[in-house]
């Protein structure tokens, strides 16, 4: 598994949507951003092959950064920064 930060994982939203990362405030509602199905299904195959517990299923329910980092470091078995 490979322990990512929450700004890793603005990095790669921001990528996705063509924003800056500075564009994304941690609890923006990510569909109303911009990310589509066919996005964030991109962002769950990057994060698997990266070895992040994450997947298409989780980022309809996690509908922010702050909800998306906090999933991912509790699949970690961390306490959420």
């Amino acid at each position: 598994m490979t322990d990512i930060s929450r700004e890793a994982l603005r990095a790669d939203i921001a990528d996705i949507l063509e924003i800056a990362p500075a564009d994304l405030a941690d609890d923006a509602n990510l569909m109303d951003a911009g990310l589509d199905s066919m996005r964030a299904m991109n962002l769950a195959a990057q994060w698997e092959e990266r070895g992040l517990p994450l997947d298409f299923a989780d980022l309809g329910e996690a509908q922010t950064l702050a909800e998306i980092h906090a999933l991912a470091q509790a699949r970690q078995g961390k306490a959420p920064a």
